[in-house]
């Protein structure tokens, strides 16, 4: 493929990744504030769906297609905008990852509690609390990473 073709579908998968993540912190964030099961349930069953359709998918793609286009620029893997992005995306990695993992969670505690007509357990507040701290740790480093490549300061 040629440099032009994998630009753009790092850049597509990029706009995916984002776009995904924050559509779905937004949709969990208010259904959770709202404390409405169904609804609740509705956002993290859903969450759970996008992130293995688009979210997973759109990470895979932007580390060989950041690869891919490191290469064919003919930067280097040494180069400091490269190693911070590279290490800043591993970070938003490592805060998606138990991410994902507590979103099935939570999607199952809301599905148990819709059907047996309960609250939502102690459980489930916590981890939307850690939910809402690693996203608010991924997100900034996300945008520098953004910014990296964009600008790729020396």
């Amino acid at each position: 493929m040629d440099y032009l073709t994998i630009k753009y579908i790092h850049i597509i998968s990029s706009t995916i990744l984002f776009g995904t993540g924050i559509g779905s912190a937004f949709y969990v964030f208010m259904a959770n504030r709202r404390k409405d099961i169904p609804g609740i349930y509705f956002a993290t069953r859903h969450v759970v769906i996008a992130d293995g359709l688009f979210t997973a998918p759109a990470v895979i793609l932007q580390l060989i297609t950041g690869i891919a286009l490191m290469n064919m620029g003919g930067y280097e893997l040494t180069d400091k905008w490269i190693l911070l992005g590279l290490a800043l995306y591993l970070f938003a990695g490592a805060c998606w990852l138990p991410v994902v993992w507590m979103q099935i969670r939570m999607r199952d505690m809301a599905k148990e509690a819709l059907d047996n007509d309960s609250e939502l357990s102690e459980r489930y507040w916590k981890y939307d609390k850690w939910w809402l701290s690693l996203g608010a740790l991924a997100f900034p480093a996300i945008m520098i990473v953004f910014y990296l490549m964009v600008f790729k300061p020396t």
